[in-house]
């Protein structure tokens, strides 16, 4: 499972409020059925026949929470591949969603990293807001020092987007295609751990881990903004770092092919792992996933009808 480091779950849920309306949706849909989301998503053109018809652009749709009739009936009623493609398909737009708030940040980043370079001096409320991303993306030293172009270097490599196919690939593994009871209880779709707060596993290892649970998050939202975030933090994906980094100087989209092998670090079955994660990328043909875009119209949040 992926280490959680530490952080301010209230700036996650700040950013994904302040970016979201408050996650407010411009339309409500109620959903009793696995053939409702499916009737919904013909109606939008999210369907395969879409996808296969190259399609690539993914309405905003927002599930807040996994709801449990998910993991104790709906699943079990339908078929393992329209399972996968349901699941696929609620995941998608929020990550999508995150990646496109990283990046607005990052385009900001990027003007001001500029300006440094061409020794134009930044505004007050620029500096300020340098500062505070950078100490929330946890680049060394730069919460009490001047931000430099080694500091900025660093700061771009952590604000930047996660490969939508890697992200689908490891909420699908990690959460059991949200069929998981973490998944259900606290909307961890990543597995990500932490210390002393969460869900308690069923078969915790206190002696040689310490307490650590699970970590449960208020949203599906949050719950991706954080492994978003753990990813573009952590020391263990350093190499994940540079290898986005290495793709992007080569004027290249990335994927998540690219720098699935970095993955290595996320679970203690290591390679195994990394393995179970291109095959799932490779038999769903998640490899497409990577040129999707939300797409600009109405914010349709789904609501499970009990």
């Amino acid at each position: 499972m992926g280490r959680l480091r530490s952080m301010s779950l209230a700036w996650i849920l700040c950013l994904f409020c302040a970016a979201s309306g408050g996650a407010r949706a411009d339309r409500t849909v109620e959903i009793r059925s696995a053939r409702d989301l499916e009737a919904l998503f013909e109606q939008l053109h999210y369907a395969p026949k879409d996808w296969q018809a190259g399609v690539r652009e993914v309405p905003p749709i927002y599930i807040a929470e996994i709801p449990s009739s998910w993991r104790e009936k709906v699943s079990k009623e339908i078929t393992v591949d329209e399972k996968k493609r349901l699941f696929f398909r609620v995941i998608a737009p929020i990550v999508l969603y995150v990646n496109e708030q990283i990046l607005e940040t990052r385009v900001r980043a990027e003007g001001l990293s500029r300006q440094l370079a061409s020794s134009r001096p930044l505004s007050a409320t620029d500096q300020e807001w340098l500062h505070t991303l950078a100490a929330r993306y946890d680049v060394p030293w730069a919460a009490s020092s001047p931000m430099d172009a080694g500091r900025m270097a660093e700061l771009l490599h952590r604000v930047d987007a996660i490969p939508p196919s890697l992200a689908l690939a490891q909420s699908a593994s990690e959460s059991g295609w949200g069929t998981s009871r973490f998944a259900e209880e606290g909307n961890a779709l990543f597995g990500q751990w932490s210390t002393g707060k969460g869900i308690v596993p069923a078969q915790q290892r206190a002696a040689t881990h310490g307490d650590h649970r699970v970590a449960a998050f208020e949203s599906t939202g949050m719950s991706v903004w954080s492994y978003a975030l753990n990813l573009n933090t952590h020391p263990g994906y350093k190499e994940f770092r540079a290898r986005r980094a290495d793709v992007r100087r080569q004027g290249r989209t990335v994927r998540g092919a690219d720098v699935v092998d970095t993955m290595v670090r996320y679970s203690e079955r290591g390679q195994t792992y990394v393995d179970e994660l291109k095959t799932l990328m490779r038999q769903n043909h998640l490899d497409v996933a990577d040129d999707a875009r939300l797409s600009k119209m109405e914010i349709i949040r789904i609501v499970p009808k009990k």
